[in-house]
């Protein structure tokens, strides 16, 4: 596919990315095995997927350091590899900081993880209380500026702390929860100043969590460790509603001899809206089969049929999946 760029830098990635909270991130899905984590990472370099978007967090360090190892075989400048951060256990309590100093210090732990000189780019991952925003992203610009990042991110802040963050124009790229499920954005004015703008839009948990593939029914549950098992889409009534619409896009993808999550990315990858999209996965097999919504081009009848199976969402403030930290 056509390179897209972020923002107002120079950084270009294939649209779909992956997702890499489930490489490394222990702390968020039971089960995890470091040696399937590399080989997600391996499959979606080997698949035309080159942007790679992970975070301290997930692991606590661990996702970043398997991305690492599995990145220094590979040669760096066709990687595009963001990060996020924000996440302070330096009281033994989880904390959000955005202290300008914290943030230097949390690039630099991100570098060594990684094993690399750079960091594509660098999400300020949650906003916290107190640090003005325009400062914490001045932070990031010196970092810039000394050729540690190249393009700097935002990611779960609101409208209004985007526009004081971006207060000098610094910022390239936000990243927030958005789905056919979760289409907040379209309503709250955020889009519609990412446009005005020029910052580009990456959406998280695009396939909201595997409802979005097709792969559920009436029967799921899960365990307590499991995220999912906190998130009200797989509440009733909402849960059956969902299955309903997801009913509806099935004939579009038999037509286009695509699976559901191929054809659902496919229609994120012409959204206008969106700059790039970064499904995770569990297996490896999942991110070649991911990869190949690359290859699924909807009419525009397609594109609108899709659209409107899911306008019911459109018209409900859904709220996110999972509460912030706070």
């Amino acid at each position: 596919m056509t390179m897209v760029k972020f923002g107002h830098s120079t950084v270009e990635a294939n649209p779909l990315g992956l997702g890499t909270n489930a490489v490394g991130g222990y702390n968020l899905f039971p089960g995890l095995s470091d040696d399937d984590g590399r080989k997600l990472v391996e499959a979606a370099l080997a698949n035309g997927i080159n942007l790679l978007d992970t975070a301290y967090v997930y692991g606590l360090g661990h996702s970043e350091e398997l991305v690492g190892e599995v990145v220094k075989e590979h040669s760096r400048d066709q990687i595009v590899i963001a990060t996020k951060g924000a996440h302070d256990f330096s009281t033994g309590e989880e904390v959000i900081n955005n202290d300008p100093q914290f943030l230097a210090d949390q690039v630099n732990k991100s570098l060594e993880r990684l094993g690399t000189d750079y960091i594509d780019i660098y999400y300020i991952h949650f906003p916290d209380h107190d640090t003005p925003k325009a400062e914490a992203v001045g932070a990031l610009q010196r970092l810039r500026e000394e050729g540690k990042i190249r393009a700097i991110g935002l990611s779960n802040f609101s409208l209004d702390q985007i526009k004081e963050a971006n207060a000098d124009g610094y910022v390239d790229v936000v990243e927030d929860e958005f789905s056919l499920l979760h289409q907040d954005h379209l309503t709250d004015g955020m889009l519609d100043y990412l446009h005005d703008n020029q910052i580009s839009f990456v959406p998280y948990f695009p396939l909201a969590s595997g409802l979005l593939t097709g792969k559920y029914d009436q029967d799921v549950t899960f365990p307590k460790d499991d995220i999912r098992s906190q998130i009200a889409d797989f509440k009733e009534p909402r849960y059956s509603a969902i299955l309903a619409a997801v009913d509806k896009v099935r004939p579009i993808a038999a037509n286009h001899h695509a699976t559901l999550a191929q054809t659902i990315l496919a229609w994120y990858l012409q959204n206008p809206l969106i700059t790039a999209v970064i499904p995770g996965a569990k297996r490896a097999d999942q991110v070649i089969s991911n990869a190949k919504a690359m290859d699924v081009t909807l009419t525009s009848e397609e594109y609108g049929q899709i659209e409107a199976a899911f306008k019911e969402f459109a018209k409900v403030k859904s709220g996110k999946s999972l509460k912030d930290p706070d």
